[in-house]
C-alpha cells in the first residue's frame, strides 16, 4: 500500500525538493506550507495552508493521526543575516516561534507516532548555524542551536526506553537552489542533497551534515579550538559577503484610542490596522474627557480588553498626542478613522511626520456602530429609568 509523508515547509527549496523525491519514491505528500507548491507535483500531494506563527493544533493532530503517514520532515524556517541591533522584538518573537516553537510542538504532536515499536522517520532542518558562533546570525542561530539540543536529548531518551525510532536533524551550511537569503529556487541543484535527507531519514540517523567532510569538519574543529577567532572570521565574512541587511525590515504601525465600550467598530479598525504593519502597537487613552466624553469603563479594563485581541501587538498608554508617542515606539504608519481627516490636528501631524518617513493611514468611519451610539442608548436608559423612579 502506497505510503503518507507530512512535509511541514514543503512549498519550496529543500522542503519542495524532498516532496518531489517521495513523490517519485511513490509516496502521497501531504504539503503545509503558507503558499501552494512552485511546481505540479501531479496527484500525488494534497496542499493545507499553515501558518507557523499561528499554529493550527487541529491541522496538526489531523496529520499525526493518519496511520498510513510514516514520514513526518520540517524544513520551515525564517531568518536573515542582520546585525542583532537591527532586529525588531517582532521579528525575533515570530523567528523564535516558527524555528523552534511551532517545531517542537509540532513534535510533539507527532510523538506517539515516533515513540513506538512501528517505524516512523522523522527529520527537522537544523542549521550548521547551530553549532557555532554565528554573528550577524544571533538570533536564528539561538533558534537552531535550541532545536539541535531538542533533538539531540529526545533522541537520547527514546534510545533509553529502547525505542527504534530517531528524529533527524539537518544541519547545512548555506544552500544554493533556495529563496533563504534571497535566492530562487533552483531544484534540480537539490536533487542530490534531497535523496541524501531521505536515505538518512530512513537509515534512522541522528545528524546529516551536508559537505562535512570537505568544509565543515575543519570549520567545527576551528570553531572548537578557538570559538572568538572563529567568530570574528564569520562576522568579517558576513559582512564582505554582501548579504548583510542591516536595515530596519519590520513595519510598525500605531493606533490610539478611548475604546470605551468595545464593539464591532474598534475591532475592524484594529484588523484593518493590523493587515498594514507587522507589528501592531495600539495606544489606550485614560479617559475621553479630552474629547469631552466620559468613559464607563475602568481604564485598566480598557487596556486588558484590548491586550486580549489577537491582531494587537502591544498595548500601550496613549499620549494625548499621537506625535509624542512616535518620539518613544517610532512607529511607521499612523492609523486614523476617516472622520479626523481634513482636521486642523492632523494637518499638523502630517507635516510634523513629513520628513520622518511616516505614513498617516485614514480608515472609513465605521457608521453601523459607534461609542457614541452605545453611550447615548445607555444615558437615555439611564434616564428614562431616573424618571419611572
Amino acid at each position: 500500500m502506497k505510503k503518507d509523508a507530512v512535509i511541514i515547509g514543503g512549498s519550496n527549496g529543500i522542503g519542495l525538493a524532498v516532496a518531489m523525491a517521495l513523490v517519485n519514491g511513490g509516496y502521497h505528500v501531504y504539503i503545509l506550507d503558507k503558499v501552494k507548491p512552485d511546481v505540479r507535483l501531479a496527484e500525488n500531494h494534497t496542499y493545507y495552508y499553515c501558518d507557523l506563527l499561528d499554529f493550527d493544533e487541529p491541522l496538526i493532530q489531523k496529520m499525526a493521526s493518519n496511520k498510513n503517514a510514516d514520514t513526518l520532515f520540517i524544513s520551515a524556517g525564517v531568518g536573515r543575516i542582520a546585525d542583532f541591533e537591527f532586529l525588531h522584538s517582532s521579528e525575533i518573537e515570530n523567528l523564535l516561534k516558527v524555528n523552534t516553537v511551532s517545531t517542537i510542538k509540532i513534535i510533539k504532536e507527532f510523538y506517539g507516532r515516533i515513540k513506538n515499536k512501528e517505524t516512523f522517520y522523522c527529520g527537522i532542518m537544523g542549521s550548521i548555524a547551530g553549532l557555532v558562533s554565528s554573528p550577524m546570525f544571533s538570533t536564528y542561530a539561538a533558534s537552531k542551536a535550541a532545536v539541535y539540543r531538542f533533538v539531540e536529548s529526545v533522541n537520547i531518551e527514546l534510545e533509553a526506553n529502547d525505542f527504534a525510532n530517531r528524529i533527524l536533524n539537518v544541519s547545512p551550511g548555506s544552500i544554493e537552489g533556495t529563496r533563504f537569503n534571497g535566492g530562487e529556487n533552483q531544484l534540480e541543484l537539490l536533487n542530490d542533497l534531497s535523496t541524501e535527507i531521505i536515505q538518512r531519514l530512513f537509515s534512522s540517523d541522528e545528524l546529516f551534515i551536508p559537505e562535512y567532510d570537505t568544509i565543515y569538519k575543519d570549520a567545527l574543529d576551528r570553531y572548537s579550538s578557538d570559538p572568538r577567532s572563529f567568530g570574528l572570521r564569520s562576522y568579517q565574512y558576513k559582512k564582505e559577503s554582501g548579504r548583510a541587511s542591516n536595515k530596519k525590515e519590520t513595519s510598525v504601525g500605531y493606533l490610539s484610542g478611548t475604546f470605551d465600550l468595545f464593539h464591532i467598530g474598534h475591532l475592524n479598525i484594529i484588523k484593518k490596522a493590523k493587515e498594514q504593519c507587522d507589528y501592531l502597537i495600539v495606544g489606550v487613552h485614560a479617559s475621553g474627557k479630552w474629547k469631552g466624553k466620559e468613559s464607563f469603563i475602568p481604564f485598566d479594563e480598557r487596556k486588558a480588553i484590548v491586550s486580549a485581541i489577537k491582531p494587537v501587538d502591544q498595548v500601550v498608554d496613549a499620549c494625548r498626542e499621537d506625535s509624542d508617542t512616535w518620539r518613544e515606539y517610532k512607529y511607521d504608519k499612523l492609523f486614523v478613522g476617516s472622520d479626523y481627516k481634513g482636521t486642523e490636528r492632523f494637518a499638523r501631524y502630517a507635516e510634523y511626520f513629513r520628513e520622518k518617513g511616516v505614513e498617516i493611514i485614514f480608515f472609513p468611519y465605521t457608521r453601523s456602530t459607534s461609542s457614541t451610539q452605545v453611550r447615548e442608548f445607555m444615558l437615555s436608559r439611564i434616564n428614562e429609568n431616573k424618571e419611572e423612579g
